[in-house]
């Protein structure tokens, strides 16, 4: 999966990300790959991924919100368009998911939250996460100011 990962969860921050990567993926030639993930919870023995039937329908409703706002957003750039565009929809762990796709791509983006310092301190996030594990340079696009 060389080129462009792309990380989204719907929220406007990652809107702005899937902006930032069509863009660059436009500008460079690249692929870009768009990938949501459904959180699911750690087993208790290994802390494996805990995936049951029920989790299907949840993540192909992510697929097609996924899908959506990459349509919405590639109809926003025009005629500029990344040479190929995928969307990916996986049940895990949203950090090691990520971390995984850099291991073959050129460059991950994704979104930040926006939080306050404290707040980021106490709940963690998944973009220093990112950061600090990709296997690639890492993009963090800044929420609208």
């Amino acid at each position: 999966m060389s080129g462009i990962v792309v990380g989204i969860d719907g929220s406007p921050n990652s809107e702005r990300a899937l902006d930032w990567a069509m863009r660059q993926a436009a500008a460079v030639r690249a692929p870009l790959t768009v990938i949501t993930v459904h959180e699911v919870p750690k087993s208790y023995w290994g802390g494996i991924p805990v995936i049951g039937p029920a989790d299907e329908p949840v993540l192909e409703s992510l697929r097609q919100e996924a899908e959506e706002m990459t349509q919405q957003a590639a109809g926003r750039l025009g005629d500029a368009r990344p040479a190929s565009v995928s969307v990916r929809a996986v049940s895990g762990f949203v950090v090691k998911e990520l971390v995984d796709a850099s291991q073959d791509a050129d460059l991950v983006v994704l979104g930040t939250r926006a939080a306050s310092g404290f707040t980021r301190l106490v709940m963690g996030s998944v973009s220093s996460e990112v950061v600090q594990h990709s296997a690639c340079p890492v993009v963090i696009v800044p929420p609208k100011r």
